[in-house]
């Protein structure tokens, strides 16, 4: 049998079937991706949930695996050359994934070039963008006086949106064929909607393309079902 006890996170989320990967996670735009990808791929895993609400974040057990306290965070009990391997950052994860199983990253040097800067557009601007708007229509920065904060993360997720809705003209993905790109952006894109609430602050429902391009990602059994792991109660 698998032996993880090397991993203290183990200690605190135990696992049921250590042969299995296990996702360290909770159901945000970021952490959805890691489920949904792992979903798409039928890899089998242990959903564990890190309740960032009550900052196990912030853990021992979890600051164990990943240092810079953000979920999610994996562990793989058959690495590359056969034992575990613990991975942090939800891009580096959603590579590896692809990588191990052959799926959603093409290996076409021109066309895998393609889909990680997609993957990168998501992690350098598309995550952190919209996460400071909903930071500021949402959360505690709603309550700022100066609208100058605000204005700017709005300003910015509208661009954005725009070279998001510009690449899908003629296209049904990011890069043509589904891939970890989207697996990437479309969560973010349901955050807007359901996490922020921010429907017309962006015009959502006036984007030529993007409507249409999030429920069709959202149709997808796994996605469905990544979507809720790991259940929040």
């Amino acid at each position: 049998m698998t032996d993880l006890t090397d991993f203290p996170i183990t200690a605190r989320w135990a696992p049921q079937d250590p042969s299995a990967i296990q996702l360290y996670s909770f159901p945000t735009p970021n952490g959805v991706k890691v489920s949904i990808m792992l979903e798409e791929t039928g890899l089998p895993y242990e959903a564990h949930k890190v309740d960032i609400n009550t900052d196990d974040q912030f853990s021992d057990a979890f600051v164990s695996l990943n240092p810079n306290n953000k979920i999610p965070a994996i562990i793989d009990p058959e690495g590359p050359d056969g034992q575990p391997i613990g991975l942090f950052e939800s891009g580096a994860i959603l590579i590896y994934l692809a990588e191990k199983t052959g799926q959603l990253l093409p290996t076409d040097p021109r066309a895998r070039a393609e889909v990680l800067q997609w993957l990168m557009f998501q992690m350098g601007g598309v995550g952190p963008m919209f996460g400071q708007m909903g930071f500021f229509v949402k959360f505690g920065g709603k309550d700022v006086a100066d609208p100058i904060p605000r204005d700017r993360y709005v300003g910015e997720a509208k661009r954005l949106l725009g070279v998001l809705d510009k690449r899908l003209e003629g296209r049904d993905w990011i890069c043509g064929d589904y891939s970890i790109a989207d697996i990437a952006i479309a969560p973010w894109l349901r955050a807007l909607l359901v996490g922020y609430q921010a429907r017309e602050i962006v015009g959502w429902d006036d984007w030529r393309n993007l409507p249409a391009y999030l429920d069709r990602f959202l149709a997808r059994e796994a996605v469905q079902r990544g979507l809720v792991q790991p259940p929040r109660d």
